[in-house]
């Protein structure tokens, strides 16, 4: 048995969440925050069978979008001088984390 932690975009929620039901995949939502944008996003909890893991991941990845995004940066240039500029990032995407799981009860 294999717990799933996935960190996806709030702008791929609804679609991850209805491919990982769709496919027979049991989900816990939580709202999380990261910690570089700090934009919300939510993450991810799937309880699957070790065989099954590959498939989840497939699945994620195929609805979880990588895209570029224009963001505010400030950089100082000296002693109370500064500049805003745009900088690209890009977002998106899933950070999936697979843990082994010592006991699994459903009561």
């Amino acid at each position: 048995m294999k717990l799933i932690l996935a960190i996806v975009s709030n702008d791929d929620v609804a679609a991850v969440t209805s491919a990982l039901t769709e496919n027979d995949f049991y989900l816990t939502r939580l709202a999380t925050t990261g910690g570089f944008l700090r934009a919300g996003n939510t993450t991810f909890i799937v309880g699957t069978e070790d065989e099954r893991v590959d498939k989840c991941i497939e699945v994620i990845g195929s609805e979880a979008k990588k895209r570029t995004e224009v963001v505010p940066s400030n950089a100082s240039y000296d002693v109370g001088r500064y500049s805003i500029f745009p900088v690209e990032v890009q977002i998106g995407g899933a950070t999936i984390f697979v843990l082994d799981v010592a006991q699994f009860t459903k009561l």
